[in-house]
């Protein structure tokens, strides 16, 4: 009789249950060889080293959409992150694919975010020469900054599901790197849109900034009229629509996780009035113009301070031989939004004495 490691039997199991189109943990592939653990099968185990990681402790202070949130109730990067991760995971387990796989892709989907939002990300992307995108950037951490320059050594497929979550702004079904090859891959980067369409919204309302009744009458017909409606809605239609992802019937080709087109319609529109009139809206150009100048000035003091910087940072861009301005930007981009305020602080405004 042969005795199976716990991992094995996992494995076993889900050749046994899953989908034939799911991503299956024995045929993981790493950067890296390494020895299997006895107890975890891959996917498992690159959600746990993310999941562990201080990048992903740090999103707990790094913005979703206000920045710097003094309420107890807006959502943060991390409570973002978790929402994602769950919605996907719901989909992911009606259609019997890899919830492993789901659940990794979207606890690091996120984690090279920088301080403020997409306004610390929109600054970063202005100052540094190759340009800066959270997308990129979490593929950066996990494959070259974490672990002291070492990186986690994560699958194929959970690095390639965090490149490719990233979409334009048009449609949620356009990217500008490219379509992840697992379905896995693609259902967080439309639930991603899921999660924060909706929940930006609630924290919209809770802020002021926009009113229930002025949300677009027509996507909230085909939508739902309240948060826990629409994100119903849009999961109900995510597994009807992709049925064939179970296993039951003939995927399309190519086999693209979507929505149907009238769900689809009603949540590009619904984004794009969010973008309108909460994203871009000018009540918040500016703290996005502060918060412009706190990480141009803290990235032109330390291109010229490099000393200042931390070690690990150094010692990885030593080793690459990149340009110091690389470290400046891996550094500023790894800061919580109260951090970098505080290192502004600390180096731009004068001590008070007395007090």
């Amino acid at each position: 009789m042969i005795s199976l490691s716990i991992r094995e039997q996992r494995e076993a199991l889900e050749s046994q249950t899953l989908s034939p189109l799911a991503a299956l943990s024995a045929a993981a592939v790493r950067e890296r060889p390494e020895a299997p653990c006895p107890i975890r099968p891959a996917y498992q185990h690159d959600r746990d080293r993310i999941l562990h990681s201080k990048p992903f402790r740090r999103l707990k202070h790094k913005t979703q959409v206000f920045i710097a949130p003094v309420g107890d109730h807006y959502r943060t990067r991390l409570t973002h992150t978790l929402e994602v991760t769950q919605i996907s995971r719901t989909v992911a387990r009606a259609l019997r694919l890899n919830e492993d796989l789901t659940e990794a892709i979207g606890l690091g989907h996120d984690i090279g975010h920088a301080p403020f939002g997409h306004a610390g990300e929109t600054a970063l992307a202005r100052i540094y020469p190759d340009h800066f995108r959270h997308n990129e950037q979490s593929r950066r951490i996990v494959e070259v900054i974490a672990r002291a320059g070492s990186g986690m050594n994560l699958t194929y497929a959970v690095r390639e599901g965090i490149y490719l979550h990233s979409k334009a702004r048009r449609d949620i079904m356009t990217t500008a790197w490219g379509t992840a090859k697992t379905l896995e891959g693609q259902i967080i980067k439309i639930c991603d849109s899921v999660a924060y369409i909706n929940h930006d919204i609630d924290d919209a309302i809770r802020a002021g900034l926009l009113l229930p009744e002025e949300l677009p009458g027509d996507c909230l017909d085909v939508l739902g009229h309240s948060h826990g409606e629409r994100i119903n809605t849009m999961v109900a239609d995510l597994i009807a629509t992709n049925w064939w992802a179970s296993g039951a019937g003939d995927p399309p080709d190519p086999p693209i996780i979507s929505m149907s087109p009238p769900v689809l319609a009603a949540t590009n529109a619904l984004r794009d009035f969010m973008f309108r009139h909460v994203y871009l809206a000018q009540s918040m150009e500016k703290d996005q113009e502060k918060v412009r100048f706190v990480i141009e000035t803290l990235y032109d003091y330390f291109c010229t301070h490099v000393s200042e910087l931390p070690d690990d940072l150094l010692s990885v861009n030593r080793q690459r031989q990149e340009p110091v301005a690389r470290a400046v930007v891996d550094y500023i981009a790894g800061m919580t939004d109260r951090y970098a305020l505080e290192v502004f602080k600390r180096i731009f405004i004068p001590k008070t004495w007395g007090a």
